[in-house]
């Protein structure tokens, strides 16, 4: 079975909690506090893995969830930090946010790694806490929550030439008579369902991959048929092979077939109309197929190289062969979905950077929410067990301008603030 989109769930371990203890050594009077930080979570990291050519594995497992770190422990040392989790994924697969649709990262080398959800950090234990007007603060922090997220993997192959064309032209004979690759052939459409990737050897000694895949119908682009199903494999090969029946064999004109793929694909992406192609007419075994091929090249005109082949009988292989090397050696390796939404990713970053203490304020009758990603963090890392937690959640409410914007939006005493799942009363 071959998978080519998956959506998952990630969640970074949680940081270890701090913890509070004092030094109980016999000569030591009033040792002091000597509680330990906790742990760092572990991270989520994909992985590339040459050796995978799917998302099946997504297909039965769609959570993923990093270990915590170690509380901390007394005489001021700190927990073990928990270990990443490792998820693999094969070469091509691009990764977005499946809520926002933020671009993530684009995963094509084997070995590259990308951190899809950070592991929170340790909380500190009350020795952190120690200042010279209270040398033995009663209060530690919990450990950081992890990052969480649905993300969204697709896989686009990565192949150096694609095979397009409309179903039964002949692409998956041609794959099985220039590769070891053994697509399934049988006399009916769409009998190639999903891509199928073979290694090409030339004559001379170069080398290179081709895809064949899916046939495409009129209105792939707008999903029809197999539709995106085929087109996002086509966004990465550098050289495109148009095959056509030029046997007209289902009474098709291959002009007209020409026309409609290039259109599919100008309407998906319309970078893809300047890739570099070669047109391949096949079945020039069957005896219509010269008549047809002259009337063609009449109508296209010398924009195209046409290549005349027979993938049954293996006729004009061996120069298109020559001719898609010979192309593949002077075309850059093309990676248009990644250039277009890294601009996007970078401005995202740079935004939450500056706003990294923002927050704001909305009201529900008598209820007022306060909102703001440090402000939720801070909620879950304080211990409102702690009278010395307390007092601090309080005075980083009032330096940072929290409280004063309460009253300036009408809280008055003994109205309900809720910050994240806290809720408390408002205390002039």
């Amino acid at each position: 079975m071959f998978v080519d989109i998956a959506k998952v769930y990630v969640k970074g371990g949680d940081g270890g909690n701090g913890i509070v203890s004092y030094r109980r050594e016999k000569y030591v009077p009033e040792g002091g506090p000597a509680g330990g930080d906790g742990g760092n979570g572990g991270d989520v990291v994909l992985v590339v893995d040459e050796g995978l050519r799917t998302l099946l594995d997504f297909k039965y497992k769609r959570h993923f969830k990093a270990e915590r770190g170690e509380y901390g422990k007394t005489s001021n040392k700190h927990g073990a930090s928990a270990d990443d989790m490792i998820i693999k994924v094969p070469p091509g697969t691009v990764v977005t946010d499946a809520d926002t649709l933020e671009f993530l990262g684009d995963l094509t080398d084997h070995g590259q790694k990308l951190i899809i959800a950070k592991g929170g950090r340790g909380g500190r234990g009350n020795a952190r806490f120690a200042t010279v007007s209270n040398k033995a603060p009663d209060m530690a922090e919990k450990g950081e929550p992890g990052q969480e997220r649905n993300i969204q993997l697709e896989l686009k192959v990565l192949a150096d030439v694609g095979l397009v064309g409309f179903p039964s032209v002949g692409k998956s004979t041609l794959l099985g008579s220039v590769s070891a690759a053994r697509p399934k052939i049988a006399e009916y459409h769409f009998t190639t369902l999903t891509p199928n990737l073979g290694v090409v050897g030339v004559p001379d000694g170069r080398s290179f991959v081709m895809a064949d895949l899916p046939g495409l119908i009129e209105g792939a682009s707008q999903g029809q048929g197999l539709g995106h199903q085929f087109l996002r494999h086509i966004e990465r090969t550098r050289v495109i092979v148009h095959v056509l029946d030029m046997a007209a064999v289902e009474g098709r004109d291959p002009y007209e077939d020409f026309k409609t793929i290039n259109e599919e694909l100008r309407q998906y992406n319309y970078k893809l109309e300047q890739r570099p192609m070669i047109v391949v007419a096949n079945k020039m075994d069957v005896p219509e197929a010269a008549e047809h091929l002259a009337k063609f090249k009449e109508q296209v005109g010398e924009n195209y190289r046409i290549f005349p082949i027979s993938g049954v009988t293996r006729e004009g292989i061996d120069a298109m062969l020559y001719a898609i090397a010979d192309l593949l050696d002077v075309t850059p390796q093309f990676n248009d979905t990644l250039e277009e939404v890294e601009e996007v990713a970078e401005r995202k970053v740079y935004r939450l950077e500056e706003d990294d203490d923002h927050f704001w304020i909305s009201r529900d009758n008598d209820l007022y929410v306060v909102h703001g990603e440090w402000l939720e963090k801070l909620v879950k890392m304080t211990n409102f067990e702690q009278y010395d937690a307390v007092k601090r959640f309080q005075r980083i409410m009032k330096q940072k301008g929290v409280d004063q914007a309460l009253r300036a939006k009408g809280a008055e005493e003994g109205d309900t603030i809720q910050i994240g799942e806290l809720y408390f009363d408002f205390v002039e």
